[in-house]
C-alpha cells in the first residue's frame, strides 16, 4: 500500500506562501517525509490519521495546512536569509563581552508543534489520580 502524502506543492503555494523553484524541488522531497513523520507522531499516541481523514474530510484539510506549514518551517530554516536565522533565546553579558543564542530551528529539521498536534486531537490532555500510600480515607458520619 502506497504511503500517503497529505499536501502538494502547489497546496503550499495556495495556502502558505510562494516558493521559489530551488524551494519547489526541496518541498517536493519534504512533503512525503513529513507526512510520514506525522503519522509516526500520531501512531506514538495511539492515533490513525488515516482512518481520521476517511471519517471526516474537514479532518483532511486541517492536515493539509499543518504539513504545508511544517515543510515551510523546514524551508525557511535552511535559507540562507536573516529572516531564516529566528532566535529564541539569547544572552549577552558585560565588559568582557559574551554572547550566546539558541536559533528556533538550529537542525533544519521537520517538527510539529505541539499545539498543531493539539489541533489535530493526537495529543489530548490527561488528567487522574495517584494513590501514593494505597491508603484508603473513610468519613464517618
Amino acid at each position: 500500500m502506497a504511503a500517503r502524502v497529505y499536501a502538494t506543492v502547489q497546496d503550499i503555494q495556495t495556502l502558505i506562501r510562494p516558493l521559489t523553484p530551488a524551494e519547489q524541488g526541496k518541498a517536493e522531497s519534504l512533503l512525503p517525509i513529513a507526512s510520514a513523520k506525522l503519522r509516526l507522531q500520531a501512531s506514538n499516541y495511539g492515533a490513525d490519521i488515516n482512518q481520521m481523514i476517511d471519517d471526516n474530510s474537514d479532518y483532511e484539510l486541517a492536515v493539509k495546512e499543518i504539513v504545508c506549514k511544517s515543510v515551510v518551517r523546514a524551508l525557511d530554516a535552511s535559507a540562507q536569509t536573516a529572516a531564516a536565522s529566528v532566535v529564541s533565546q539569547e544572552s549577552q553579558s558585560g565588559l568582557g563581552y559574551t554572547a550566546s543564542m539558541t536559533y528556533l530551528n538550529a537542525g533544519q529539521a521537520l517538527y510539529y508543534l505541539r499545539n498543531e498536534l493539539k489541533d489535530l486531537g493526537i495529543i489530548r490532555q490527561r488528567y487522574g489520580a495517584l494513590d501514593l500510600y494505597g491508603v484508603e480515607v473513610t468519613q464517618d458520619a
